[in-house]
């Protein structure tokens, strides 16, 4: 069981990990370094902890000590308590949630590690918004997607905007990093998955005429929000498929793209 610590000084040293986390381009930076992520209220915490991430520490305002103490009699890590007054002077920002987890990082698996099992994968090409890529993440969970792979632009799903957004959702759908874009589409291709690029472009079929629920491995490829995918994705692509539009509109945001395509995708999907 751990002990529960008070701190009231903003610049105690003990408290690094929850520093500046305001800042996105200093966490984005810092946190893969040091091996962290940031895991933002109860719910998060818990479904992290599950997921098998290890704690490396705690920031609670007293209120929350009472509902995570469950969490903390399981814990050997620090936990520190403090007024939200000296929270927000350390995190940079009011925490509403009252509850804050230092996590430990887990090695990343390989593309072809998360591949051996998946029938139906997103791949996101510099999708750079974190709150899209938690959007993202909390839809391949819950319409059945079975791993995400990213190209080495991404943002971070474990970033702490990412994993709030996905409701934690990132812990439970595998992803890995591919190295070379589009280069290493290819051995996706030679793993037996078909290559969809998701894109308005009027070349390309409806998604329901293309029927990818009865493919039998689909990797569904998905652009940055405004841009799309780039030329150099779509030339690696299989087939150019596109969500009908009706009322003028000629596309939608990202996420929500994801979401009616991942529920093509998978609806009807193969069990054999």
């Amino acid at each position: 069981m751990a002990d529960l610590i008070t701190v009231d000084d903003p610049a105690d040293p003990r408290l690094h990990d929850y520093t500046d986390l305001t800042d996105v381009e200093l966490r984005r930076r810092r946190e893969p370094a040091e091996g962290l992520f940031i895991a933002e209220g109860e719910k998060v915490i818990r479904r992290a902890r599950e997921a098998g991430y290890e704690t490396r520490s705690m920031l609670l305002s007293a209120k929350w000590v009472d509902t995570m103490r469950d969490v903390i009699d399981d814990l050997t890590a620090p936990v520190y308590v403090a007024d939200p007054e000296v929270a927000e002077q350390v995190t940079g920002y009011h925490v509403h949630r009252g509850a804050l987890a230092a996590m430990r990082r887990k090695p990343l698996p390989a593309a072809a590690e998360v591949l051996r099992t998946a029938r139906r994968v997103a791949v996101m090409e510099s999708v750079n918004d974190h709150t899209n890529i938690g959007a993202i993440f909390r839809s391949a969970a819950a319409l059945g997607m079975d791993a995400v792979l990213l190209s080495p632009d991404c943002a971070d799903p474990l970033y702490r905007r990412s994993v709030k957004v996905s409701m934690g959702a990132v812990f439970s759908v595998p992803y890995a990093r591919l190295d070379a874009w589009p280069g290493d589409l290819e051995p996706v291709r030679a793993a037996g998955f078909t290559l969809l690029a998701l894109t308005p472009h009027e070349k390309a079929e409806p998604l329901d005429e293309a029927a990818p629920h009865r493919m039998d491995r689909v990797a569904l490829m998905l652009g940055a929000e405004g841009t799309g995918l780039s030329p150099r994705a779509l030339s690696a692509a299989d087939r150019w498929v596109r969500i009908p539009m009706s009322h003028g509109v000629d596309s939608l945001n990202v996420g929500a793209a994801a979401a009616v395509a991942f529920y093509t995708v998978t609806a009807g999907r193969p069990t054999a």
